[in-house]
């Protein structure tokens, strides 16, 4: 099994790109086959991967999803998205997945036209409830997880207006949406689409682990950020949220694990 993890944080430091290393890992230690994988730095230094790959992990990143439209970097990756939504087509029993996080989610519905991209109000960040759909209840990779359950969300901007229309007739599905706010006249974000069979997106991070994010909320500047932000209560309610059995080390092991056990079911 050929693992391709596309790097798009433009050699920014963040834990993204060693927690997908690690998930990567950990599945090759029970996948039964050999997997190996290669780095692609997608932004940085325009590099792409090939058709080669069974299995393709497009990371979060920094910056504007919208500003980057046109862009040779983007040239080169939808070049690769428009391969594989073209490979999938034509070969329907040996499909090439693709998980979207965040950043690779929000350009990827943009391109595609699966819903409108816009900057929020306030930055999302922290161990935040995410909700299912209806629809999101019996997918396979969720179905582990209580509802809400709970996961890292870290962005300034966000999927809203979804069309839907296009989402079904691909066989896809809206399966997450964001904490419903009463109060607050806004519309809730999409958090996590399923576009067919083999691609699915989540606005917030699946990869993040406790472990590396205790140490970044541990980090000064960060929590001096945070509190000054959101507050020392809400800083402290996240300290408490990570290492919570149930929430974000739960889903770690949930949605991407499962994500690559299916991939390579379907290869067999």
């Amino acid at each position: 099994m050929r693992i391709a993890i596309l790097d798009l944080y433009e050699g920014e430091e963040n834990e993204g790109m060693r927690c997908l290393r690690q998930l990567v890992a950990e599945f090759n230690h029970v996948a039964g086959v050999p997997v190996t994988h290669a780095v692609f730095d997608v932004r940085q230094h325009h590099q792409i991967a090939d058709l080669d790959f069974d299995v393709y992990l497009s990371s979060g990143g920094p910056g504007s999803p919208l500003a980057s439209a046109g862009s040779q970097w983007e040239q080169n990756y939808f070049g690769l998205m428009d391969g594989i939504l073209a490979h999938n087509r034509t070969h329907p029993f040996q499909r090439k997945f693709v998980f979207l996080i965040c950043h690779s989610m929000q350009i990827f519905c943009r391109q595609y036209g699966y819903g409108r991209v816009t900057k929020r109000k306030s930055t999302a960040f922290g161990v935040m409830p995410i909700h299912k759909t209806r629809e999101g209840q019996p997918e396979r990779l969720f179905r582990p997880l209580d509802d809400p359950f709970y996961a890292v969300d870290s962005r300034d901007y966000q999927i809203v207006e979804p069309n839907e229309a296009k989402i079904w007739s691909g066989g896809g599905n809206i399966l997450c949406i964001e904490k419903h706010r009463p109060l607050i006249l806004l519309e809730r974000a999409v958090m996590a689409i399923r576009f067919n069979e083999a691609i699915i997106g989540t606005q917030f991070h699946p990869e993040a682990d406790s472990d590396g994010m205790y140490k970044y909320l541990l980090r000064d500047d960060k929590r001096k950020m945070i509190v000054e932000k959101h507050g020392q209560r809400k800083y402290e309610e996240m300290l408490k949220n990570v290492n919570e059995p149930d929430k974000i080390k739960h889903t770690y092991k949930t949605i991407i694990p499962g994500f690559l056990r299916a991939a390579l079911n379907a290869s067999r």
